[in-house]
């Protein structure tokens, strides 16, 4: 008796043919499913999910011929796409009575002033030509050559005044952390 054969024998009602195929495939199915979620016991939950699933489809339908360990692998990689759909639409839950949305939204906005403060003392320690080329170029997005002819200086010289602002932009926030 063949593992092609033991379908068409749970087919027909032969509870001792589920027992044979489920020892023989079991452990490459199981493998096959570990490698996917790694993780003991979701690769358990779908093997046995998907032994459930093959079994109520082979009491209803024709069997699958030929390839029996495949077409166990393709109803895993069903149950396996179901369950990564199903945690993708519930997203994260979140306790709505343990949430104060007054002292959320409080954080959230001291953290604001708090950044906004920081850079703008970091920005008032600038020179004023690599503030104002900073707000020319950044804030209000003028290239390089509208922001050298609005400046008086050549574009190799904004190159230059932008990434040393930038750089001394970047020591003084790294030095108030």
């Amino acid at each position: 008796m063949t593992a092609a054969d033991e379908p068409q024998k749970i087919w027909e009602g032969d509870f001792k043919s589920i027992e044979q195929i489920c020892l023989t495939t079991w452990e490459p199915l199981y493998r096959f499913i570990y490698f996917k979620v790694q993780n003991r016991e979701e690769a358990e939950d779908i093997t046995q999910e998907t032994y459930v699933k093959t079994l109520a489809y082979l009491n209803a339908h024709d069997i699958p011929r030929g390839n029996f360990l495949g077409y166990l692998k393709t109803v895993a990689l069903n149950v396996l796409r179901d369950r990564w759909r199903q945690k993708k639409r519930r997203g994260i839950t979140i306790n709505f009575e343990e949430i104060n949305p007054e002292e959320w939204s409080g954080q959230d906005h001291q953290k604001t002033i708090a950044q906004r403060l920081q850079l703008e003392n970091a920005l008032a320690k600038l020179s004023a030509d690599q503030r104002t080329v900073l707000d020319l170029r950044i804030i209000k997005g003028y290239s390089v050559a509208e922001t050298a002819m609005l400046v008086g200086k050549t574009e190799a010289a904004v190159r230059t005044s932008q990434c040393r602002a930038l750089q001394a932009l970047s020591q003084f926030l790294d030095a108030n952390d």
